[in-house]
């Protein structure tokens, strides 16, 4: 199968007080390690990067950088991520019959994780990677007072890639365009029209990076592979 990659790296990144998806971690554009890791996969032909319009030029050249050899096109995101999503889509080759989402901003995301969520995906099925939950989890009310206690064991963290057939993705957004669904990722979308969403276990090292601590410590892991990578 052959596989459309999309990145959304949207936002004005007002924490850093830069676009996010530009800040330098361990030497790179932060967006740049994604590229890397899906320009090293040959299941992967195409790259669709949505993101601010102003970052348009910038996040070409990082594409023209560290992704060379892959078919990459950059666009503009919506005002929210499904709106991103969903103009990424509509540029999705017909040569690539599966396709998956990622966050600009997991720059960590390892080759290997995202093949076991590749492996899974077929007619009617969907996946997501995700970290099981290790604290335990309360449900409150706007008070604070707690209402339930969760059982951990069934619960999971997602992150991203989101993976699908391109149809199924397709599907899923368009209808959430005509309902007027809104949702923090496209698994849920996926699970709303009808598929099989597995839960696929991925590195923990696939956070995030929301904070400028989290930067700091991206910053720690990437500068610590690429050690063990010049020590092989």
């Amino acid at each position: 199968m052959k596989w459309a990659a999309i990145i959304a790296a949207a936002g004005n990144g007002t924490r850093f007080g830069q676009p996010k998806q530009l800040i330098e971690i361990a030497g790179l554009p932060m967006i740049a390690w994604s590229m890397r890791t899906f320009r090293a996969m040959p299941e992967i032909c195409d790259l669709i990067i949505a993101t601010e319009l102003a970052h348009v030029a910038a996040v070409s050249e990082a594409a023209r950088r560290y992704a060379p050899g892959v078919a990459t096109v950059v666009t503009h995101g919506g005002a929210v991520r499904r709106e991103s999503v969903r103009a990424a889509l509509e540029l999705v080759p017909a040569r690539c019959e599966g396709v998956f989402v990622h966050d600009g901003a997991r720059p960590l995301v390892r080759a290997e994780d995202v093949r076991e969520g590749m492996r899974v995906v077929k007619s009617g099925v969907a996946a997501f990677l995700a970290a099981p939950v290790v604290d335990t989890i309360k449900e409150a009310d706007a008070a604070g007072k707690v209402m339930r206690t969760l059982d951990r064991k069934t619960l999971w963290a997602a992150q991203t890639p989101q993976f699908a057939l391109t149809a199924d993705m397709r599907r899923a957004h368009e209808r959430a365009c005509r309902e007027g669904w809104e949702a923090t990722d496209d698994a849920v979308l996926l699970e709303r029209i009808g598929l099989e969403v597995m839960a696929i276990p991925a590195c923990a090292e696939n956070f995030k990076v929301t904070h400028p601590f989290d930067r700091d410590r991206a910053e720690t892991l990437l500068q610590y592979r690429l050690a063990r990578m010049e020590g092989a």
